[in-house]
């Protein structure tokens, strides 16, 4: 391992990283997170970055002790601590390194370079963010407009898109109409970004419609006054124009109360994998439509959602029982 011009250096062409080693603690973090914003700029920034140090990490622990591999060990821990900080904003990460699988090479790296920046564990989505996690709601409007403040704005963008999808992926678990919608719009607007139609400001400000959109939710089910499960069927109903036109709010809210009720007397432990069972309870959902005056036209794709619906939070119908 030399002092000459690597992939990863290369990665930070215009980002004096450098001052990074002469900088006391505050101007470090402020560093990493300058750092972070830098790489996410990029063109595919992170996950070239993030392929880089991962085979960096390997073979400094392989040159350990090498004379040469411990003169570039603080720029080893420089990298891998901007790393750190980046993988926590993968969707499905689980904030571990790639290297984190070879047990003797981890052990090894982690003697020699500053255990306190490169520790992956502890650093969360607000800690990578350089933000204080905040005690409120994370899509309330005080920290949105914090988030949509900050100066990094890669940074704050990456942030605000992790916590949507996090928030989405609870969501989906039980509403699979609204959650399915929000989440398009989610990947359309990250789209946009990648394709550099909207820079990340931009991106910013339709996340943050996005979130009011999330938070019109459960606005939207407490004012009807339905419960969770019955705001799920509520969706599920409602995924239509000829529906909402022909039946509106009161009618289609009642509609969804009694699917709730009929879908949870009919629940049991095995109904999905019993076709017997979910053929009855198709039945049951078709005559339900066609009792509430359903749009004849739209009730067999109705029953479909209803019935995806269904199987969705059937486990929390069983679990009730």
């Amino acid at each position: 391992m030399t002092k000459k011009k690597s992939s990863y250096s290369i990665l930070f062409n215009g980002f004096a990283y450098e001052d990074y080693f002469s900088a006391d603690t505050a101007q470090k973090l402020s560093l990493i997170l300058a750092a972070e914003d830098h790489i996410l700029g990029l063109e595919d920034g992170k996950k070239r970055y993030v392929n880089e140090v991962t085979a960096l990490s390997k073979a400094f622990a392989i040159a350990i002790p090498h004379e040469q591999a411990m003169d570039v060990k603080d720029e080893v821990a420089f990298f891998q601590a901007v790393k750190a900080r980046l993988v926590k904003f993968d969707a499905t990460g689980t904030g571990r390194s790639d290297e984190a699988n070879f047990d003797t090479s981890e052990t090894t790296i982690r003697q020699v370079i500053d255990q306190a920046l490169v520790s992956e564990q502890v650093i969360d989505v607000f800690d990578a963010a350089g933000i204080k996690k905040p005690d409120i709601s994370i899509l309330s409007e005080e920290f949105l407009l914090e988030l949509k403040g900050m100066e990094h704005k890669n940074v704050a963008m990456e942030v605000l898109k992790k916590l949507l999808n996090d928030e989405l992926k609870s969501r989906a678990r039980k509403n699979l109409v609204k959650s399915k919608s929000l989440m398009e719009m989610l990947e359309n607007a990250i789209k946009k970004y990648h394709n550099k139609v909207l820079t990340a400001a931009e991106v910013i400000d339709e996340l943050i419609q996005l979130s009011k959109e999330i938070i019109s939710m459960d606005d939207e089910a407490n004012e009807l006054g339905l419960t969770e499960f019955e705001y799920a069927f509520y969706t599920a109903v409602a995924d239509n124009k000829s529906a909402k036109d022909l039946m509106q709010h009161d009618k289609l809210r009642e509609l969804a109360v009694v699917l709730t009720e009929r879908v949870r007397q009919n629940a049991s432990i095995d109904w999905t994998i019993k076709e017997s069972v979910r053929a009855k309870l198709k039945v049951i959902i078709k005559r339900t439509l066609r009792q509430y005056g359903y749009p004849p036209d739209m009730q067999k794709l109705a029953t479909e959602t209803v019935l995806k619906q269904a199987e969705l939070i059937a486990n929390e119908f069983t679990v009730e029982a």
